[in-house]
């Protein structure tokens, strides 16, 4: 029985494996003004089940999530969600683009808006589509490139890996029958 338990434990922490993404927005310099998101984003495919995670000083910055003409005219006025913790983190629930930008007056202007479309596929598909990404110009330093994030969205391993823990888990009921 103590078998059966470790192998479903294994199974399901391979499966994780090819679960969900969390992406750190702005790499190591989070959200704040500076950071040139467009080239942050470019690159990633976001998909259904990732999440954004906005960090931020308490106080100084929003996050506020926006319709396409909110976010074109950076107004934080009628928001769809808004969070001012320093933490925020948004689970990608839907396909389509998500628009989101800092509600601070002058922060958006000044760069502070990120729009990602978010592919319906799960994050564990082999072919999930890059995303379109627009932000306002931006004159400052963009972020790195290296895509720093929790997990990768890309993961050619992860199938491999959960049908080695499938496989680890049937050796394991095999011996007990």
């Amino acid at each position: 029985m103590a078998g059966l338990i470790v192998g479903a434990i294994l199974l399901t922490g391979w499966a994780m494996l090819g679960s969900a993404t969390v992406y750190t927005v702005g790499d190591a310099s989070g959200w704040s003004s500076g950071v040139d998101y467009s080239d942050w984003a470019s690159g990633k495919s976001f998909v259904v089940g990732d999440s954004l995670a906005f960090i931020y000083s308490t106080g100084t910055h929003t996050v506020n999530e926006v319709s396409a003409d909110d976010y074109q005219s950076c107004s934080a006025s009628n928001y769809l969600s808004t969070d001012s913790t320093g933490s925020t983190t948004i689970p990608l629930k839907t396909g389509g683009t998500h628009y989101f930008i800092c509600g601070v007056p002058g922060h958006c202007i000044g760069g502070m808006k990120l729009a990602v479309s978010v592919d319906a596929a799960s994050s564990s598909s082999s072919t999930s589509s890059s995303p379109t990404i627009t932000s306002s110009p931006s004159t400052t330093t963009p972020s790195t490139a290296s895509g720093y994030h929790h997990a990768a969205a890309s993961r050619p391993w992860a199938p491999r890996a959960m049908v080695a823990g499938l496989a680890c888990f049937l050796i394991l009921m095999a011996g007990h029958f």
